[in-house]
């Protein structure tokens, strides 16, 4: 039996988030939501749950789960609003606790616990568990963060940020903690699996050349006409590429907020005694008398 699966496509960060049930139980899982937020207000926003809250309902499945494939940097989570709402239990890798120790100086967030605590489940490589009667198996597939994880149901992998679509390539390795060679092991890792695997992404940027954006692809796919990994692209060859590129990366433009949030499982910080909660900025001088 297959999951069936509903994507989210949320174009101010270019996420998709994924609804997947078990069709014989209705048991849901959630992937990778977002909690809509504008930096230039600080607005915090639940349009993009509500929408996959909403349309659980209309199938009347459950969500049980809501897996995080790793601490993301493009935007807030939703984990939090939606285990609020319903119950479910938010799942993460376990060397999340390594990103956390990573950005808690960064952040000064002295009451960060680096024990990845405020995720209820922590996944290792080749755990499994249950998604109503559907099983569930987490890879291990660091390079982008220490932390990513991809997530096998059925004949489906949602894997995050690791890889784009075939005509955009691959996912950046110049966060603190990536690794362009670690990343390239991951993607031949999940390039591992049978031909004829969905591949579900996080992201799409749309390829130059095309109008329209795409989030599904195969792993036979990837292998003939990935751009940064077909077949045949070496380990040497692909981290030259990937380095060279990485550095003419901008750095996202909601890395800061997201960050500082998504290693506390998407909670937003305490409010202060004013009531009011605060994202801190760490703030750069450059030049002389800065």
């Amino acid at each position: 039996m297959q999951p069936v699966i509903e994507a989210f496509f949320d174009e101010p960060t270019n996420t998709v988030t994924y609804l997947v049930a078990d069709p014989a139980t209705g048991d849901a899982a959630v992937i990778d939501p977002v909690h809509d937020f504008d930096p230039a207000s600080g607005e915090v926003d639940s349009a993009s749950v509500d929408r996959v809250l909403a349309s659980a309902e209309a199938h009347g499945w459950r969500i049980v789960m809501v897996l995080e494939t790793h601490a993301h940097a493009d935007h807030l989570s939703g984990a939090p609003l939606i285990k609020a709402r319903t119950g479910a239990w938010i799942g993460i890798g376990e060397h999340i606790r390594h990103v956390q120790k990573i950005f808690r100086p960064v952040f000064d967030l002295t009451d960060l616990k680096t024990d990845g605590s405020d995720f209820d489940r922590l996944f290792a490589d080749g755990d499994r568990f249950a998604l109503g009667e559907l099983e569930v198996t987490v890879m291990h597939v660091p390079g982008h963060t220490p932390a990513d994880i991809a997530y096998r149901i059925g004949d489906a992998a949602f894997v995050g940020d690791t890889l784009f679509m075939p005509d955009y390539g691959t996912a950046r390795a110049d966060f603190p903690g990536g690794d362009a060679r670690l990343l390239y092991r991951s993607i031949r890792k999940l390039l591992s699996l049978p031909e004829e695997t969905r591949l579900f992404l996080c992201h799409d940027y749309k390829a130059p050349g095309r109008e329209d954006y795409r989030w599904e692809t195969t792993v036979g796919a990837q292998r003939r006409e990935s751009v940064h990994v077909h077949d045949g692209v070496s380990e040497d060859e692909f981290v030259a590429m990937r380095e060279a590129r990485d550095a003419t990366l901008a750095v996202p433009k909601l890395l800061l907020p997201s960050i500082q949030v998504n290693v506390r499982a998407g909670q937003l910080p305490e409010a202060e005694a004013n009531g009011v909660r605060y994202l801190r900025i760490p703030v750069k001088p450059r030049g002389v008398g800065a």
